[in-house]
C-alpha cells in the first residue's frame, strides 16, 4: 500500500465512538461507529449519498467474527432497514464509505461491494454473511479509479477497527519447509514448533503472529503450568 496521511475525527471525543476518517488527496470519506451510536450515525448528511457499508460483530454461539457487506444509493435509509432486521443481532459496529464529491454511481458502489465481499471470503478470517458476491462491470477507466478507491478502503478499515479483511500469510519458503529458517531481517524470521510428532511454522505479523497453512496442532490442549502457578 502507498504511504498515506489519515485525518481521524472523533465526533464525540471517544476513540471507539462515532468517528470519521479521510486520506489526503482522496475523494472518499469513512464514517464508523458502534451500534449504540446508530442514531447519530444515521443523522450524518454524508450517508444520504451512495456508498458501501460493513456491519460487523461476533456470533454469540461460535464466538467467530462475522461481517455483512452491502451497498446503497442512500446508505442511511438502507441501514435503517437493517436495524429492524432481527437476524442481524451480531451487528455491533458500522463502517460506511462514501464520496466527498458525489461522484459514485450505482455501478461504482456495486463494483466496490463485490471486491470487498471477495476480499472477505479470501481472507478466511471472518464469517461472511453475504450469500454471494455481487459486483458490476465497469469501463476500463472507471474500473481503474474504483480500484484505487477500494485500496483506500482497505487501508482505512484496520484504522476503524476492522482487521478481518487482511489476508494472512499463507506461503512459506522452500528452505522453511526443510526445517531451515530463511532470514532476511527480523520481520522475515520463520519460527518452528516441533513435538509429539507434530510440526508447526509461523512468523510475526502486524496482527501479532501468523501460523502458516499446513501446520499441525494437538487435538487436546495440555496445561503449560500447574494450577498453583496460575494463582494470583
Amino acid at each position: 500500500m502507498q504511504p498515506a496521511t489519515i485525518k481521524l475525527f472523533l465526533v464525540k471525543g471517544s476513540p471507539t465512538g462515532l468517528r470519521t476518517a479521510e486520506i489526503s488527496n482522496w475523494s472518499g470519506k469513512a464514517i464508523a461507529g458502534p451500534r449504540s451510536d446508530l442514531d447519530d450515525f444515521l443523522s450524518r448528511p454524508e450517508l444520504k449519498s451512495p456508498g458501501v457499508y460493513l456491519l460487523s460483530g461476533i456470533d454469540a454461539d461460535s464466538n467467530e467474527p462475522e461481517i455483512y457487506i452491502g451497498e446503497a444509493e442512500d446508505v442511511s435509509s438502507r441501514l435503517k432497514q437493517h436495524a429492524k432486521n432481527e437476524n442481524k443481532d451480531y451487528w455491533v459496529h458500522t463502517s460506511a464509505f462514501v464520496s466527498k464529491d458525489d461522484n459514485l454511481t450505482k455501478a461504482h458502489i456495486r463494483y466496490i461491494e463485490g471486491k470487498l465481499i471477495q476480499q472477505a471470503y479470501n481472507s478466511k478470517r471472518v464469517v461472511v454473511m453475504n450469500s454471494a458476491s455481487s459486483g458490476s462491470p465497469l469501463p476500463e477507466a472507471d474500473r481503474a479509479e474504483m480500484d484505487v478507491f477500494f485500496d483506500r478502503v482497505l487501508q482505512l478499515l484496520p484504522v476503524l477497527g476492522i482487521h478481518h479483511l487482511s489476508a494472512p500469510v499463507m506461503t512459506q519458503s522452500s528452505q522453511a519447509s526443510q526445517g531451515k529458517a530463511k532470514i532476511n531481517d527480523t520481520a522475515d524470521q520463520i519460527f518452528f514448533c516441533k513435538g509429539k510428532g507434530l510440526m508447526a511454522e509461523g512468523k510475526r505479523s502486524e496482527d501479532g503472529f501468523t501460523v502458516f497453512a499446513g501446520s499441525q496442532v494437538v487435538k487436546v490442549p495440555n496445561k503449560a503450568c500447574s494450577a498453583g502457578v496460575l494463582k494470583h
